[in-house]
């Protein structure tokens, strides 16, 4: 795809300054709508899924306001190449957990800010499988999308294109090339290919949201390794730099710092109205025609339960109990191994190489689906966990950190089964405006333990079969996603095909909320994918019912 071509749907990467910055002038000069106005579209979030959805709208002509719970970021003032200085780019409000597998909330899973999760994720943005659209009719476990891979298709290679993705041509699932050829792999990606190699495993390079070479402004990455604290060159996609210029410069307008706390329903229509909100500490309500919410996998569910009215007791599009269940992550161990030689295992973006040899189910095996296994680079901090995860204390804990740079680590990703009765409900406890917090309970199932119990066992036979002389564990989640997931009908979810509520046709949810199961895949690209298809619906419907 010529980058003509690209230029025809999102000329974001030629409206950043020719560092990559995002101008003063597109956020200076942005157009701006009063409360009052009646925008044709207003969406909660400015993530993956708002950001997308908003670009494309604005493009389309339509009046639209996006609201961020965060800061509109300026990369190279607000970031820097530190740990523990970029946990401001995390969802730290308060929250609720529980559940036999609670998962930590509040550090690298949720976003806050203009661009959300993708400012801090690791820039790894494959495609899910086709099999991954029909686990219950292939497995028996999970449950059937009501769209399938061929439907996302061309917006995955729309979506590649645009942000742009590079690395080898990719053998599994739907095998196919990439717009930009791979990078050169740094120590830890060479440990795992080695190991691979030895053990008869087949690993490639990539795929990664940064480019290689120069796109448009955007510069070539520089392999700083910190990817996951922002990126401060702009190599790294994220929507801030790759979907927000082209909305500004179409009449989209960004409000960050906006908190939205309900979603208001005309009681004699049964549609949606606007959203209530609070900026400067002050209660505010945007009017509009249309409403999508992109709070992602805690905050969507979360603003549509308190969203309640006389239509809509128990939170709003929950008429059977579904908004909240089926939230769902994946487990993430990751495995260490120490070698003689110096890895730098931060150098280089963290994730490089990558299988997914044991994604499908296999027969042979005792559990159903699979995992994917990637290599990762976690920073000293982080680093750190590992060490004190084995128990490793006093002299023998800076043993371990001085020796930081001899070890290699992979990471898992394991396709954790959806169930209903992990959900997000309210909390008594409310947060800074008065609205009741999420509370998350987790439990894994036996089948998600003997995944993650394989997916160690094959990441210890790659780093021996590479030469390690140790290896260690650390037992993690990573990607929320569920919560509000698409069906065939209402009576099994929130949402359509479409990403349309089943309760409110004004109303869509285009975040990873809507994912009916999690793959063992990054999820970032299948939910841009998925919102850029939305918009390709909404253009033809118009800004009405949709």
């Amino acid at each position: 795809m010529s980058y003509a071509d690209i230029r025809t749907r999102n000329e974001s990467a030629w409206l950043l300054e020719k560092n990559g910055a995002l101008g003063h002038g597109l956020r200076h000069d942005m157009r701006r709508f009063d409360d009052d106005d009646e925008v044709d579209l207003v969406i909660v979030g400015c993530g993956a899924g708002g950001g997308t959805l908003m670009q494309r709208m604005a493009r389309h002509g339509w009046k639209v306001v996006a609201l961020d719970a965060g800061p509109f970021w300026d990369p190279e003032k607000d970031w820097v190449s530190d740990e523990a200085g970029s946990h401001k780019l995390y969802w730290t409000e308060p929250r609720q957990i529980g559940g036999s597998d609670p998962v930590p909330l509040g550090s690298n899973n949720s976003g806050r800010g203009v661009g959300g999760s993708m400012v801090h994720y690791a820039g790894y943005t494959p495609r899910f499988h086709p099999s991954d659209f029909e686990t219950f009719t292939r497995d028996g476990v999970g449950a059937d999308w009501p769209i399938d891979y061929d439907d996302l298709k061309p917006f995955y290679e729309h979506i590649e294109a645009e942000l742009p993705v590079a690395g080898d041509d990719w053998p599994w699932g739907d095998s196919h090339t990439y717009p930009h050829r791979p990078h050169p792999v740094g120590g830890n990606g060479e440990i795992f290919q080695r190991g691979a190699l030895a053990a008869g495993i087949e690993a490639h390079v990539g795929p990664v949201a940064i480019p290689n070479g120069r796109f448009g402004n955007r510069p070539h990455c520089i392999y700083r390794g910190f990817c996951l604290q922002g990126c401060k060159v702009n190599a790294k996609a994220s929507p801030l730099i790759t979907h927000v210029p082209d909305a500004l410069a179409h009449g989209a307008e960004i409000r960050p710092d906006a908190l939205v706390t309900r979603v208001e329903i005309d009681g004699r229509t049964g549609l949606a109205t606007g959203v209530h909100y609070v900026k400067d500490g002050v209660s505010r309500f945007q009017r509009a025609r249309m409403v999508a919410v992109a709070g992602y996998s805690i905050e969507t569910p979360r603003l549509l339960l308190n969203s309640t009215s006389a239509r809509f007791p128990e939170g709003l599009a929950n008429d059977f109990d579904q908004v909240g269940r089926y939230l769902m992550v994946q487990g993430a161990p990751q495995t260490a191994g120490r070698f003689d030689s110096e890895i730098r295992m931060f150098k280089a973006p963290p994730p490089e190489v990558s299988s997914e040899q044991f994604y499908e189910t296999d027969p042979s095996k005792p559990y159903k689906r699979g995992y994917s296994i990637q290599n990762i680079s976690p920073m000293p901090i982080t680093w750190a966990e590992h060490v004190m995860a084995q128990g490793h204390w006093g002299r023998d804990f800076r043993n371990y950190m001085s020796d930081y740079v001899h070890w290699a680590t992979l990471g898992g990703l394991c396709e954790l089964l959806p169930q209903a009765d992990n959900r997000v409900t309210l909390a008594d406890e409310t947060d800074r405006t008065g609205t009741p917090v999420a509370h998350f309970a987790y439990s894994l199932c036996d089948n998600d333990r003997q995944l993650m119990d394989a997916a160690t066992k094959t990441m210890e036979t790659i780093l021996e079969a590479a030469g390690a002389d140790e290896t260690i564990t650390i037992q993690r989640y990573a990607h929320l996603v569920g919560g509000a997931r698409m069906a065939s009908d209402e009576q099994h979810g929130v949402v359509d095909g479409n990403c349309r509520t089943f309760a409110v046709p004004n109303l869509y949810i285009t975040d990873g909320s809507v994912l009916p199961t999690q793959g063992s895949a990054n999820p970032a690209l299948t939910i841009m994918a998925l919102t850029a298809r939305v918009a390709d619906h909404l253009a033809t419907a118009g800004p009405t019912f949709g």
